[in-house]
């Protein structure tokens, strides 16, 4: 695939071509993993380089057993999801569907420091919303979450590291949450930048923690560590980090070694009390295209770029600190 470089100016507010840019960002909703085209900046201290379009996978699948697998996000250096992905994770997900072996699957990261991330702003929004629609009619990003969670298998997210937009919101549509006490951050910021969040968690949180806490989850737009998603219902539970792969290896191989009909039928009746209706993950998804197209949107997304969002770490890893800096004073 041919490497694109922009410049930061081209990112500005003003310019149509930054317009695009912010529609496709956020798609916290778009791109369930993979690795896009990152603005080209100057140099600044703690920046790490920029993600760049490669041929590359961005997932790896890992098949312990037959009946359990690890898909392992693997983007550098913060594992962003960006358009070009969005077939790589079609093909996972078919694959899960329709394995008549498979039981269990777990998502984790081979990125220190970040789970999965938000959406990559810098391709064209042609290139996102170009693609087909998926078996659900939805957009490829919320059709995906949706059949993970209706899926016959059990899928269970090993949260390490950041777990933002688009990684928040595939880890909301897994059957189970486990993080890390000390290195799991959770967060839909959305809301900091000025547009809404569009992978779904608007209609997942409050079935998970209630009204009041789903909306300070989504209102406050900070950063959740890993004890207080799991005093909140955001995941199932934490653990010291030393302790988590342990716990998510037994219960997935545990899980795994049991009758797989039984498994099927058992999820899909919680799934029938539980989960929200496609219409109401649509709904997010058509909020989420119009305000992310808001003068304050894009003006909110090209500051955050200005500091660093993409290419510097510190940006990423306190995004919930920087997102505020956004706010009128």
């Amino acid at each position: 695939m041919k490497i694109r470089t922009r410049s930061a100016g081209n990112l500005v507010i003003g310019s149509s071509m930054f317009l695009t840019a912010a529609a496709l960002l956020m798609l916290p909703a778009l791109a369930l993993s993979g690795q896009t085209v990152v603005a080209e900046k100057a140099a600044r201290p703690g920046e790490a380089k920029a993600q760049t379009v490669n041929d590359q996978q961005q997932i790896r699948i890992e098949k312990r057993t037959p009946a359990y697998w690890r898909v392992t996000f693997d983007n550098p250096p913060f594992n962003i999801f960006g358009p070009e992905t969005i077939p790589q994770m079609e093909k996972v997900v078919a694959e899960i569907e329709s394995d008549p072996n498979l039981r269990v699957v777990v998502f984790d990261s081979a990125v220190p420091g970040f789970f999965l991330t938000h959406y990559n702003f810098t391709p064209p929004l042609s290139e996102s919303t170009s693609l087909p629609s998926g078996k659900t009619g939805l957009h490829p990003l919320p059709d995906m979450l949706v059949r993970i969670s209706k899926a016959p298998v059990v899928s269970i997210a090993l949260i390490r590291g950041r777990a933002t937009g688009v990684g928040s919101e595939l880890a909301l549509a897994s059957d189970m949450r486990f993080a890390s006490r000390e290195k799991a951050i959770l967060s839909q910021w959305e809301v900091g930048a000025g547009f809404v969040p569009g992978g779904g968690p608007m209609a997942r949180l409050p079935r998970l923690m209630g009204r009041g806490r789903a909306l300070e989850v989504l209102l406050g737009s900070d950063d959740i560590n890993g004890d207080l998603a799991e005093e909140y219902g955001y995941v199932n539970r934490s653990f010291p980090d030393d302790k988590l792969d342990s716990f998510v290896d037994a219960l997935a191989t545990r899980i795994s070694g049991f009758d797989r009909q039984a498994i099927a039928d058992t999820k899909r009746l919680v799934d029938f009390a539980s989960l929200p209706s496609d219409p109401e993950i649509g709904a997010g998804w058509d909020a989420f295209i119009t305000a992310v197209q808001r003068p304050i949107a894009q003006r909110n997304i090209g500051k955050l770029m200005d500091m660093g969002l993409q290419t510097n770490e510190d940006i990423e890893a306190r995004l919930g600190h920087y997102t505020e800096t956004l706010a009128d004073k």
